[in-house]
Formats: C-alpha cells, structure tokens, sequence
C-alpha cells in the first residue's frame, strides 16, 4: 500500500505575491469604504477561511456598502435580503413553483444563491428563516422540496444587528450564531474620516476595478488551507477556547462566575482557519500566535455567555474576553524557524 504524499510547503514569494495582491484588493474596497480597517480586513480573512461575519453596529456605518465594493472587486454577485418579522423561507431559498403549460413544478431560486450575501437585520428574521440559513451557512446547500441544490463557491454571509433597537427582534439561536466565524463590532468613524466620508458622498467615488478574478480568490483560498500551524499554535487557540468554559485552567477562577457558557470546539477550528487566513494576508507561509491572539475577541466574543452573577455585577462581555486572552499565555515559536518549538523538552510534547 502506497503512502499518502505530503502536500509541498508553500514558497515564500508566492505567499508574497498574493499577499500583495490582497493588500490591492483591500485597496480598492477603500476607494469607497473610509476607516474601518478591523471591519474589511476580517472579511478577507473570511472569505478565505471560507467563514461567515455577524456584524454588529448602528445604522449608517457603510456594512452594505463594504460587502457590495468588496463584492465589485472581486467580481461576484452579491446580493441583499432585508430581513423581517414576516419573511418565510421561499422569500430567501427559493420555491416550487406550478407550471400549467407544462403541468409540472418548477424551481425558482432565491436571493441565497450569490457569492455573497448581506442579511441586513438578521435578528429581525423568525425561527424558520433561521434554520433554512443554517443549513446554507453549514452544509452550503439548500432544500428546496425534495431537491438538494449547492450554493456557489466562494459563498460568504454577512449578517448585520442593530444593537440600539429591540422592537420586534428575535434572539438568535446559539446554534446560529456558532456558525458565524467572526462577530465584529462597529462605531463611529473618527473625525477626519467622517470629514472624508462627506466628501466622498456628496462627490462621485472613484469606480472600483476588479483586483481579484474568481479563480484567483479560489487559488488563495487553496493556498491559506496549506499554510503550516505548529502543533503550539494549535494548542494556544485550543488553550483560549478552553478557558471560555473554565477559566480556572487560565489561572483566572474568578472569572468562572460569570460564564454560564462558553465556546465550543468550533472557536478552536475558527481560531486556527483564520489563523492561516491573516497569515496570507500578513504574507507568511506559517501561522504565529499572534496571529490567533488578534483574531481571538472576533472569534469568542459570541461564543460567551455570560451568568446572572455578570449582569448583577456590571461586567462587560468586552472586558472578560480581554481578561481571557491576556491571562493565557502566547507560547513561543522561533521566528526564524516556525517549525521549531522553543518549549522546554518537559512542555514539548514533540520533543
């Protein structure tokens, strides 16, 4: 029986070029988009990692404007679904439809069918809305009837939240919001990007050219599944992870009381993915821990749920996720070399 080959480590140039080329296409999206670097960076990451972005902020922040450009420079199709209380799945999957001439249905196909789709107030959208987006955001397919159709490939969800308004809103499922990779939260631009938002709007933006091609952005998404993660790195993400549902093996015990709940062995996987993801996109063929450490408030904050004793108490969602990641602590891999470990033999399980 032969052996599995190994798949070849990546060339450091061709890691550069295409981190190049990502810092061109984040390039165009601010042609249009002013500020909110955290906000557009994630949502590369995304797309290679293949995840999804719940987005949370007030009205007016440019969310559907940035998915739309980001869409324009990558040459997708992109569409937007506005989610309300009386939405019913046909309305975003698609549905069966009576053909009298031919006495047969047909399939109408919805909204979800794009490369990247905005769900604008999502926590406005009942119970049967969010099961049929899922199991898109899951197995990447939908059921219309008896029929399995696969969504297109790259296929990214931005949903957005309104945080200030209540009325007629629904709380999202926890196995929903598992789904999503990143949970990023927006506010205010700062003076002189207001100032370059004004101008821009009340001029004409500049028209936004397609830095990357479809194949492109498949070839990246290849390229960052074989980015190479030492098995340290992998502990940390999975050592943070862990420390959301017991904070006492962080040394941080007194945090435990204010966790009912924390994230599942699917903030590990995220934390890893996207890992890989900013590696190419920092222009490195291996993951660091710093890496991890950055993406980790996006990965774990709506993987949190806090006790009673927290809301008694005041204690911000914010502040505990900060307490987390600083409490764990960033293990140490040779820069020079990121196969190497630097652990003590005692603490090298590799040694």
């Amino acid at each position: 029986m032969s052996e599995p080959q190994s798949t070849p480590p990546l060339e450091p140039q061709a890691v550069m070029e295409a981190s190049a080329r990502l810092r061109a296409l984040l390039l165009e999206v601010k042609k249009v988009i002013v500020g909110q670097d955290l906000m557009l960076e994630r949502m590369v990451v995304a797309l290679l990692a293949r995840g999804h972005i719940l987005i949370e902020g007030v009205p007016g922040l440019a969310k559907t404007l940035a998915i739309k450009t980001l869409s324009e420079a990558i040459g997708a199709s992109f569409k937007r679904v506005q989610f309300t209380p009386d939405l019913v799945p046909a309305d975003l999957i698609g549905t069966r439809i009576y053909n009298p001439k031919e006495a047969s249905f047909e399939v109408e196909l919805g909204p979800i069918f794009a490369n990247l789709i905005l769900a604008d107030e999502i926590n406005r959208a009942p119970a049967k809305i969010q099961s049929a987006l899922l199991e898109a955001m899951q197995e990447r397919q939908v059921t219309i009837g008896h029929q399995t159709y696969k969504l297109p490939d790259p296929f990214l969800v931005l949903a957005t939240q309104n945080p200030i308004e209540s009325e007629g809103t629904y709380f999202l499922p926890e196995a929903q919001v598992d789904r999503f990779m990143f949970k990023v939260l927006l506010d205010y631009p700062a003076f002189y990007e207001e100032m370059t938002v004004v101008e821009r709007v009340s001029g004409q933006f500049e028209p936004v050219r397609e830095a990357l091609s479809h194949e492109d952005l498949l070839a990246l998404q290849h390229m960052a599944d074989q980015v190479h993660v030492h098995p340290a790195v992998t502990e940390y993400a999975v050592r943070l992870t862990r420390a959301t549902r017991d904070p006492g093996e962080a040394k941080l015990p007194e945090l435990k009381k204010y966790i009912s709940f924390g994230g599942s062995p699917r903030a590990s996987v995220n934390l890893i993915l996207g890992a890989k993801a900013l590696a190419i996109v920092r222009g490195r063929e291996y993951a660091l821990p710093e890496d991890v450490r950055d993406l980790a408030p996006e990965v774990l904050r709506h993987r949190i749920l806090l006790s009673y004793e927290a809301l008694a108490d005041e204690i911000k969602l914010e502040d505990l996720v900060a307490k987390i990641v600083a409490g764990v602590p960033l293990p140490k891999v040779h820069l020079g070399d990121p196969y190497r470990d630097t652990r003590p033999a005692a603490e090298n399980p590799t040694a």
